[in-house]
């Protein structure tokens, strides 16, 4: 597996490659939802890049960027035994030599979910997915559907701007109790982890109101962000222990199913 830190260096290992490449952007500090894109690409394509960079401007505070765990040399085994060809991990330098000079922005924005409480974060994100979608020149990118709506933003992206890329859906991997997997659920406590797990048992097999999540996530210790429904989905977000965590599911999905399939 190759490791490349600078964009000329990538570039000229690209133009060796023949055959279809897929892509799976990250941030690092890698888990078993990552592996799971992985395993998709590798799978489909006939050569898989990961990228790890912690991109600094969809951060909305310096205080959550510094915090966000780096976890480089776990990272890189992990890959190499799923069978990664190559790593691109370049500095913020790297990515932004002349800074946050030029970036994409949604004219449409809906002002709804994470666009309405993270303001700028979708323009970093999609400003980042685009760099990098120019430097490794994919056939095929991989997203999880935990942040759905920024997965539908880069659909879109990719398609308004004529990338030429095909963003591949993945289901949400979820841990035992049903909680979303996270690199943020490594900041929290195991007994704070239980107690997230409870907000998707309240969200899918509970009847709540707003208010009535908002209470009961209360008394947990929990503060709930936003709950609410759109593209046939529902949507949470809240804080505990000072860490924020968003989760969602297809509703009609969902009500075919049994809590036993779920857990």
């Amino acid at each position: 597996m190759r490791v490349f830190h600078r964009v000329s260096d990538f570039t000229e290992w690209r133009r060796s490659l023949h055959g279809t490449l897929g892509f799976v952007p990250t941030m690092g500090n890698l888990h078993r939802g990552h592996a799971s894109l992985v395993r998709r690409s590798v799978a489909q394509d006939d050569h898989t890049v990961v990228s790890i960079f912690i991109n600094p401007t969809q951060f909305n505070s310096h205080s959550d960027y510094d915090k966000y765990p780096q976890t480089m040399a776990e990272d890189l085994e992990l890959l190499n035994d799923h069978g990664v060809d190559a790593v691109f991990a370049p500095t913020a330098l790297e990515m932004y030599p002349n800074g946050f000079a030029h970036k994409v922005v949604r004219t449409d924005t809906q002002h709804i979910l994470c666009d309405a409480h993270r303001p700028g974060h979708f323009e970093g994100v999609l400003t980042v997915v685009n760099k990098l979608f120019a430097i490794v020149h994919p056939d095929n990118a991989f997203f999880g559907e935990k942040d759905f709506q920024q997965l539908l933003y880069i659909e879109e992206m990719a398609r308004d701007l004529f990338t030429g890329v095909k963003v591949v859906r993945c289901p949400t991997e979820r841990e035992k109790s049903g909680l979303a997997l996270s690199s943020r659920n490594n900041r929290l406590s195991i007994e704070a982890r239980e107690r997230a797990a409870k907000v998707y048992q309240w969200i899918h097999y509970d009847r709540l109101s707003l208010n009535d999540l908002a209470e009961r996530m209360k008394l947990q210790g929990m503060e709930l962000e936003y709950f609410e429904e759109h593209w046939g989905r529902r949507f949470v977000a809240f804080w505990i222990e000072g860490v924020r965590l968003i989760d969602n599911f297809d509703v009609a999905e969902e009500k075919r199913r049994q809590p036993e399939e779920i857990l």
